[in-house]
């Protein structure tokens, strides 16, 4: 399954676990990348001594490439890139800023770096800012996602028509089936998360996973767009988001609704009422938690077997 993507990573298969906040510490990181595939580490949700340790721990469970996911708005990020660049990682995946800020400065140092989008437009930019590769994401994701709402399935051979280096479609991503489509469509490989939250390894707390197992076609809805739009499943909180929008609300009021911390509680304390729960559409089709490693092993079987019906049309 070697391509561009395998072997910018030097890994197996062409697959990115997502560094997702409050479920991807060191042990699905690791796990991921024994499996063959790209681990991320999400440093979103981790304070910088707290980075160091999961990285540390990394690199003790694994001899195999892993990178760390970075969303740039973050206050104390120059703290987090001298942390990477310390401990010697070698992949970081930015996201939520402006990838000209820290391209050159981390390619300099030897890093490889991909900036995650949610349109052509910044595609492009992320590509004249001279990222090693792209991953475009469609809005069935979970967490924070683009404003413009362009689905997987549009999004990615919009974007493959203009981009020169390599594409890594994400978005409503958990099996090989959907992987295969992503790939026909022009991408070098995919990029998953929702399927990793309901993993053995993954941070995320129990009763979280299993209201992604739970998860139904529609349970989830893209919501506070003033704000930054983030896909969240359907909760007391979300309700009272909902009874909050009435009255049309200004950002402020948002905010103070928000508060601190709720995605921490939703998703890492299991916090089911009142926590932020974020996850994907595609949360309607995982069914049961499992070993990364079977994850993987299940998506690729699946891949290549797809791959045998469709050369036979």
């Amino acid at each position: 399954m070697a391509n561009r993507i395998t072997s910018l990573f030097n890994i197996k298969y062409p697959i990115i676990q997502a560094g997702m906040i409050w479920n991807s510490g060191w042990k699905l990181a690791s796990a991921a990348s024994n499996s063959g595939i790209l681990g991320l580490i999400g440093a979103g949700s981790m304070y910088p001594d707290v980075l160091r340790e999961h990285i540390q721990k990394c690199k003790s469970a694994t001899d195999q490439p892993f990178g760390v996911n970075v969303p740039m708005l973050y206050p104390n990020v120059q703290e987090i890139m001298d942390i990477i660049v310390e401990e010697g990682v070698k992949v970081v995946f930015t996201s939520a800023g402006n990838p000209k800020t820290w391209t050159k400065w981390l390619q300099e140092k030897g890093i490889i770096v991909v900036h995650v989008v949610s349109s052509v437009k910044f595609a492009l930019k992320a590509q004249d800012a001279g990222v090693d590769a792209i991953v475009a994401e469609g809005f069935e994701a979970g967490g924070h996602n683009g404003r413009d709402e362009t689905t997987t399935l549009t999004l990615i051979p919009m974007v493959k028509e203009q981009l020169q280096i390599p594409l890594i479609a994400a978005g409503g991503i958990a099996t090989g089936k959907a992987m295969l489509a992503c790939m026909i469509l022009g991408a070098d490989g995919v990029q998953v998360g929702s399927r990793f939250v309901a993993s053995e390894e993954s941070s995320a707390h129990q009763a979280f996973k299993q209201v992604v197992v739970d998860a139904k076609e529609g349970d989830t809805q893209l919501t506070l767009k003033e704000l930054a739009p983030v896909r969240l499943v359907k909760n007391k909180f979300y309700n009272e988001l909902q009874e909050l929008y009435k009255t049309s609300p200004t950002p402020e009021q948002l905010k103070e609704l928000l508060g601190r911390a709720r995605a921490k509680r939703g998703m890492f304390e299991g916090d089911l009422e009142d926590g932020e729960l974020e996850i994907g559409q595609i949360a309607g089709l995982i069914h049961d938690v499992k070993p990364v490693s079977k994850i993987v092993e299940d998506m690729v079987a699946e891949f290549e077997e797809a791959k045998q019906h469709v050369s036979v049309l």
